[in-house]
């Protein structure tokens, strides 16, 4: 009686043991068909996931679904993208496994998605518990009224700053002399002009500058005023350091 129940408990402990060795993972029956889905937005040219954006004008955005454990089973994908207090009513529905998007209008969206996984006569269905959100700033556009393009490394050309346009999604903008001779025209809103007209530099004075150009909250700008180009200004004379 004694050696059985030594037996008994000796086999109790390795089973123990051997339990504890064995990942949890080995008793878990097959995992149904799943999804990861991720967001993945366009900053400075580099890509960031992430599960709710907020700020400028043009967005690039990019959506994976990350489909797991899919085996036998075939997917069938419905993204939507929709604006708030309008989920039964999508402004986008896409039924690719993944897909780019631009957000270029003002306000916040909302990104889900649905899946059905088939084989058969069986059906597993996910969707995504937390949509993703870009939310888009209204625009604002400000334009500086000089420039000093004398390779100081301050104010050497003329354009936009960062902090001066927010939610920009065309630009179109020229430089004329007081005779009306065009200089310079550009329309990437982050370039601008360094004081040259066919690779010489322009005299000091004023010019004028025209800009056109609309906000993803569908303002309109239209902006003509006088510059002023200033080549003997330095940061450190204003400064009073030289």
């Amino acid at each position: 009686m004694t050696k059985q129940l030594l037996t008994t408990a000796t086999l109790i402990i390795i089973s123990a043991l051997w339990l504890c060795a064995v990942p949890a993972d080995a008793f878990r029956d097959d995992e149904g068909p799943t999804a990861k889905p991720t967001m993945v937005i366009d900053t400075a040219g580099v890509g960031q996931e992430m599960t709710r954006y907020t700020g400028s004008a043009p967005v690039s955005a990019h959506f994976y679904a990350n489909v797991q454990n899919s085996g036998a089973y075939t997917p069938l994908y419905e993204w939507h993208v929709y604006k708030a207090g309008h989920e039964s009513d999508p402004y986008l529905v896409r039924y690719d496994e993944d897909f780019d998007y631009v957000f270029n209008e003002t306000g916040t969206s909302y990104i889900t998605l649905q899946i059905s996984f088939v084989n058969g006569n069986d059906t597993v269905a996910y969707d995504l518990r937390d949509p993703f959100s870009v939310e888009i700033w209204t625009s604002e556009l400000k334009v500086p009224n000089a420039f000093s393009p004398n390779h100081d490394g301050v104010n050497d050309e003329f354009r936009v700053k960062p902090d001066g346009y927010k939610s920009i999604v065309s630009f179109h903008g020229y430089i004329f002399n007081r005779h009306g001779v065009k200089l310079f025209e550009w329309t990437d809103i982050t370039k601008g002009w360094d004081g040259t007209y066919h690779g010489h530099d322009v005299a000091d004075g004023v010019y004028l500058v025209n800009i056109e150009a609309r906000g993803a909250d569908g303002r309109h700008y239209h902006i003509k005023k006088a510059i002023n180009l200033l080549r003997g200004y330095t940061y450190n004379s204003a400064a009073g350091t030289n």
